[in-house]
């Protein structure tokens, strides 16, 4: 069996900048663990500079954690452990190296089945931003079917698949975009697209059971006012904080593996209830190349590495 492989890591901390396209060792898998083939995986932007990603500490056990694999987000195929042969994809823990490589050891209870509906690009670039959507607008938010929700930074990776979720809930959706998306988003499923530039959100929207904020600052502060007595506000941003106390509750969290996430997300893509905006593939050569382009805006979904 081989012994090495081709992956993309980072000797210490940075940007695009420190990634180097090396030789490395095959991972091998412990217990509990299988062993992917990846055959794709997708960045996020800021990630390089996430601290379980970079950090010069020890895990538990000693591993060192750099040199450190980045992009969290894969999909593959099972080649050693239980369910070999079997296509996948999932959310690699934020503590473990990523996908940017040819092969990675990953806990088997953070995958699931691939979409049969899906190729492996797309079923990586669902995994994190849908299982943030997912999280955001069901477990965090208790957006229930009928609901009133407003996705803010509609056209991109997270917000892109909110509206769609939100649409399979049967929820009514209001949007923010650019001018230039606005088409795109209304193809997503929202009832209402706003020009975030031209227009003002809370002209718009109002008595909204949730509201997914992807990007902070004085938006999220507006939000508030667009919230019905008992809504949320959830934010992947930074915590919101409740302009008063007997009103709107505000919600903060950073996403985590779930396995029984991705398995609804599955099924909604394998019912033609989703489909997964994918930007641009590059071959993982190109991984630095690709974390910097994630600066550009106007991207319509995610960046993918394309491995094998």
């Amino acid at each position: 069996m081989e012994t090495t492989m081709h992956a993309v890591r980072g000797h210490r901390r940075g940007g695009p900048e420190v990634l180097a396209y090396e030789t490395a060792p095959r991972p091998v898998p412990g217990d509990g663990e299988v062993l992917v083939e990846v055959r794709s995986a997708a960045i996020t932007p800021g990630e390089l500079a996430w601290d379980a990603t970079w950090t010069d500490s020890l895990e538990p056990g000693g591993r060192p954690r750099l040199p450190a694999v980045p992009a969290k987000e894969l999909a593959g195929v099972v080649v050693e452990g239980p369910g070999t042969g079997d296509e996948v994809f999932g959310l690699i823990p934020f503590t473990r190296d990523g996908a940017a490589a040819e092969f990675t050891a990953v806990p088997a209870g953070v995958l699931a089945p691939k979409p049969a509906g899906l190729g492996f690009d797309e079923a990586a670039a669902l995994s994190l931003a849908g299982l943030t959507a997912w999280q955001g607008l069901v477990r965090h938010g208790g957006l229930a079917k009928g609901g009133r929700v407003l996705v803010h930074g509609a056209a991109g990776g997270v917000g892109s698949l909110a509206v769609q979720i939100a649409a399979a809930l049967d929820a009514e959706v209001v949007a923010t975009a650019g001018a230039d998306q606005l088409d795109f988003v209304r193809e997503l499923g929202a009832a209402r697209v706003v020009d975030y530039r031209a227009e003002r959100f809370e002209d718009v929207a109002g008595d909204v059971d949730v509201v997914l904020d992807t990007v902070g600052g004085e938006v999220q502060q507006r939000s508030w006012q667009v919230l019905r007595d008992g809504g949320v506000l959830v934010s992947i941003v930074s915590p919101p904080e409740p302009p008063r106390r007997d009103g709107p509750r505000g919600a903060f969290f950073v996403v985590e593996p779930d396995r029984e996430g991705l398995t609804e997300l599955g099924l909604l893509a394998d019912t033609g209830r989703l489909t997964v905006p994918v930007d641009q593939v590059v071959p993982l050569s190109g991984t630095a190349a690709a974390y910097a382009a994630l600066d550009h805006r106007g991207r319509r979904g995610k960046i993918v590495l394309r491995v094998s």
